[in-house]
């Protein structure tokens, strides 16, 4: 199975949401980490049909996706971000009602029901009405129908918005195990979200792409330019001056700075291993001044 997303454009006005992105994916977990505004939810909404790309073209197994219509929705899942759903439904009356859209009869629909119910712990509110549930109780009912049919593709746009850290690792461990020979795009600005669970991470920054490797590769980039350095509080100022702030943390000794910089900086300071998180600031730029 291969997916492949060809010089797709899209545009809304005069800004160019998406500048020719090429993307070759086969089965794997693909992490798609941005900013916000990035092109992340312009890609998702092209790839599950919302939209309309202004040029360009996605395939599967190189037919167009536009022309297999229905057969590529019935192979495709998708977990939007926004939380759209019928709050007079209950839970069990929302899934039934996907699975008939996605033409499963009762018998399959009622156990593919049970098991997403049970996967993402919903099962004891399935009778309950989805006005009555949180944030977090909605977001895994759309995590639930996206993986009802069993997708071949599954497209997951910040999936686990509005969960605790608990229902997070599960909804990751949850996706690591259903993804097996599927492609599963994950889009998030969220390091943690793909850190432990992506094959592959693509960058993409003002609709265009900037990378695509493994995490590891990512982080072997940048031995040798991540260092941290205890100094005194009245030093803080100027250490921040020496690189991007990756973080700052107190400890017995003084003020513990981590530092992204090419070169080392001019202050006693050792360099560390990276993370993703540093990855992602070297990419995307220092951290906003609240």
């Amino acid at each position: 199975m291969e997916l492949d997303i060809i010089d797709l454009r899209k545009a809304y006005g005069k800004k160019q949401a998406l500048k020719g992105v090429n993307l070759h994916l086969q089965p794997g977990i693909y992490g798609l980490l941005g900013p916000n505004g990035a092109g992340k939810s312009t890609l998702m909404n092209i790839l599950t049909g919302n939209l309309k790309q202004n040029a360009g073209r996605i395939t599967l197994d190189g037919e167009d996706i536009r022309k297999m219509g229905e057969r590529f929705r019935m192979r495709l899942g998708y977990c939007p971000q926004q939380q759209t759903l019928y709050p007079s439904f209950t839970g069990e009356q929302f899934l039934f009602y996907m699975a008939s859209l996605q033409g499963m009869d009762k018998k399959q629909a009622a156990d593919r029901i049970d098991w997403a119910l049970d996967c993402l712990s919903l099962a004891d509110v399935r009778r309950k009405e989805i006005r009555g549930y949180s944030g977090g109780m909605k977001q895994r009912l759309l995590l639930a129908q996206a993986v009802l049919h069993d997708p071949d593709i599954l497209i997951l746009d910040e999936p686990t918005a509005g969960l605790d850290p608990r229902q997070r690792v599960a909804v990751r461990n949850l996706i690591g195990k259903i993804a097996l020979h599927k492609i599963v795009l994950i889009s998030t600005h969220v390091v943690q979200d793909v850190e432990y669970i992506a094959d592959q991470l693509i960058l993409i920054h003002q609709g265009e792409i900037l990378n695509m490797g493994t995490p590891e590769s990512y982080q072997s980039r940048l031995y040798g330019q991540v260092w941290e350095a205890t100094v005194p509080e009245k030093d803080l100022a100027y250490t921040e001056t020496l690189g991007t702030v990756c973080g700052i943390s107190k400890n017995e000794q003084g003020i513990c700075v981590r530092l992204l910089s090419q070169t080392r900086p001019g202050i006693a300071c050792q360099a560390v291993k990276p993370s993703l998180e540093d990855v992602y600031l070297h990419y995307f730029g220092a951290v906003d001044t609240l």
